[in-house]
């Protein structure tokens, strides 16, 4: 049976998912949690419909993750001073703290993943991923508010 990229990418995507959600279940924190840790870390005093919109889920999902995220401490809303209807979306101490804990797990993971390849087909290997994302995307390569 041939294989496809599509599928190849589907099971090294998940794989990887994996390791890191064991990874990180150990400090407390969730796949989920860490991406909207790192859209705030990158857009700090974001709206929850921006946010969600980033992370491509409904605006309630979005709502319902920042709560649990709040009550943990690791994030926080502000009133919006130009809208006092809107909140903006803060990293806390807490939250900045989890960011400095679970950056070493995600470079551990892909170093893991990426054992025996090469700096050269590592490269080769995100440029065409980033050409990809592109066709897909409609968007220039290196985009991606997630990626990194």
């Amino acid at each position: 049976m041939e294989r496809r990229v599509g599928t190849v990418l589907a099971q090294v995507a998940r794989l990887m998912r994996r390791a890191f959600d064991e990874r990180a279940r150990e400090i407390g924190v969730t796949r989920p949690q860490w991406q909207v840790l790192i859209v705030l870390r990158r857009h700090e005093g974001i709206r929850q419909a921006g946010l969600a919109e980033i992370l491509e889920v409904e605006p309630i999902t979005a709502g319902r993750m920042i709560d649990r995220m709040q009550e943990a401490g690791m994030v926080e809303r502000r009133a919006d001073p130009a809208d006092r209807r809107a909140w903006n979306l803060h990293l806390t101490d807490r939250g900045s703290e989890m960011m400095e804990r679970l950056q070493p797990l995600a470079m551990e993971t892909s170093d893991s993943a990426m054992a025996g390849v090469s700096e050269a087909e590592k490269a080769q290997l995100l440029a065409t991923l980033e050409t990809i994302l592109g066709n897909l995307t409609g968007k220039p390569a290196g985009n991606d508010p997630l990626a990194g």
